[in-house]
């Protein structure tokens, strides 16, 4: 392994210098905008994602000038753009100390941090079997840059063997035109290239390659850590991927105008009630390229426009639901931001000529045609929370009858004191609590009623103790929607005897005042 250059050069932020002992870290001269372009699809809902906007631009040559940047910053949420050129490798990945960062050797650490763009710039930015670890962090923006041969056995391992990998209340991520590698399977070493776990939301990948590897990616862990939801994956090739392209625990995601090539196994594996929507992209020469795979706990789609090219199909089975060979859509997802579908039949051409780093950030707007990028955010939006309440087209109050009024009610872990029947009986000053951290509270009709939004209302006091919950429909078990956050929820209009809240995570002790439901 070639050895790390050390240079002396400085980095003034404002009145601050920081020195780099490995690699170079220099202030530009003037404030830029976080990257080339504006974020998409759920990376733009929930306050959008804008990055390091509006803060101070720096270079980075090594992952330790990386971390010395970020912890340089006044605080952990000061805006900052980091333009990376040159090869990160454990070799000169340090880590940092600060009160403005958190990290850690061996992995570009962006944890309990906000307002951070890392951008590959110049000759290029390759992180060398070295990951980029996102966790507890907002608004992040990765873009135009390679991160290859992470792994989490074997020498030398990073990240958990993920290339990107985001857990643990991370909100408002966007990576653009990446191209994330690995060079074989779980036995070689190598894991998942694009995972997101434990409450992780409004994530958008565009413009991206993902390569050889088993795993291209998840959304939750288990089949019972369906916190993470509203992800979006546009104009990505993936390419020689064995499964999980991505794999689906719960919540919602986009998929549009992918170039699917040699998917080995499965592709978009929807299971344990999540809701995709698949548009307009091309599969060729792959197996089992969408539907419920190596589970009995069902996932769901909504499917237009796609191609499917030399695509063979298994028989279904217990654990086995493919979508095919009759591709046929079984549910409708409802998508909050607008969107240019390209036609399928063009998705070869042009995510080729756009999707991966180095490929001058090129995008297409609908046409067929990559075209240089709409100018860059110059300052940034409202800062995204860490933990938001509902996705942005939801209401802030259903309208109509609450049909909660005069039904039955029920539940598990009911803590001394409350009352199942106290969340639908119109009066805020009576409540219902969990035994623990978690528990469910259900409401209930004599015959099947049409529900299409509830509303969970908490006590007075305990506004904010609800963390990640599940609606669940009481009469067959399946997940209606998933998130985080009391306040109104939008879900697919479903006709049931029974619908179900379930508290999967709290702060302190969640009281739930009522829980309306309503037709529309």
């Amino acid at each position: 392994m070639r050895r790390p250059v050390a240079l002396r050069l400085c980095a003034a932020f404002a009145t601050t210098a920081l020195v780099a002992t490995t690699g170079v870290l220099v202030a530009m001269p003037s404030a830029s905008a976080a990257a080339t372009g504006t974020a998409t699809g759920y990376a733009s809902q929930n306050g959008g994602t804008t990055g390091g906007a509006g803060g101070q631009t720096v270079r980075a040559t090594t992952g330790t000038a990386i971390h010395a940047a970020l912890c340089g910053r006044a605080s952990a949420s000061t805006p900052i753009t980091i333009e990376v050129e040159g090869t990160i490798n454990h070799a000169n990945t340090e880590k940092v100390s600060g009160s403005s960062c958190n990290t850690a050797a061996g992995v570009i650490e962006l944890k309990q941090i906000s307002n951070v763009t890392i951008v590959g710039v110049g000759s290029g930015a390759v992180f060398d079997q070295l990951g980029i670890h996102i966790r507890q962090s907002s608004n992040i923006i990765i873009q135009n840059v390679t991160v290859k041969n992470v792994k989490k056995s074997g020498s030398p391992i990073s990240n958990g063997g993920d290339a990107i990998g985001m857990e643990t209340d991370v909100r408002n991520v966007w990576v653009d035109h990446a191209s994330l590698e690995a060079s074989g399977g779980e036995s070689a070493g190598f894991d998942g290239l694009f995972d997101m776990k434990d409450n992780t939301q409004y994530v958008t990948l565009s413009y991206s390659t993902l390569r050889n590897s088993g795993r291209g990616g998840l959304i939750g862990s288990s089949e019972t850590e369906l916190s993470n939801s509203f992800i979006t994956f546009h104009h990505n090739l993936y390419e020689n991927i064995d499964s999980r392209a991505p794999l689906l625990r719960g919540g919602t995601a986009h998929i549009y105008n992918n170039y699917y090539v040699k998917l080995n196994e499965s592709g978009i594996n929807s299971r344990a009630g999540a809701h995709a929507k698949v548009d307009n992209n091309y599969f060729k020469d792959s197996k089992d390229v969408l539907g419920t795979f190596y589970t009995s706990a069902a996932g769901y789609w909504q499917v237009a426009g796609s191609i499917f090219d030399n695509v063979t199909w298994s028989s279904p089975g217990t654990d086995t639901n493919p979508a095919g060979p009759d591709v046929k859509s079984t549910t409708t997802v409802s998508i909050p931001y607008s969107f240019s579908l390209d036609p399928a039949t063009c998705v070869p051409d042009v995510v080729t000529r756009t999707a991966g780093a180095d490929k001058g950030l090129k995008v297409s707007n609908g046409t067929c045609t990559p075209q240089t990028p709409s100018p860059n955010p110059t300052t940034p939006g409202s800062t995204p929370t860490a933990n938001p309440t509902t996705p942005t087209s939801t209401p802030t109050q259903p309208s109509g009858t609450n049909l909660s009024i005069g039904a039955g009610a029920d539940g598990s872990s009911k803590a001394d004191g409350t009352s199942y029947g106290n969340v639908k009986d119109g009066n805020l000053s009576t409540y219902w609590s969990p035994a623990g951290s978690a528990g469910s509270v259900s409401v209930k009709w004599s015959s099947p009623t049409a529900v299409a939004s509830i509303n969970i209302r908490e006590a007075a006091g305990s506004a904010g103790s609800i963390g990640s919950w599940r609606v669940l429909n009481g009469d067959t078990g399946a997940v209606l929607t998933s998130g985080s956050g009391a306040g109104a929820i939008a879900v697919p209009r479903t006709s049931l005897s029974k619908i179900t809240f379930e508290i999967t995570s709290s702060t302190g002790t969640p009281k739930v005042a009522e829980f309306e439901t309503y037709a529309g």
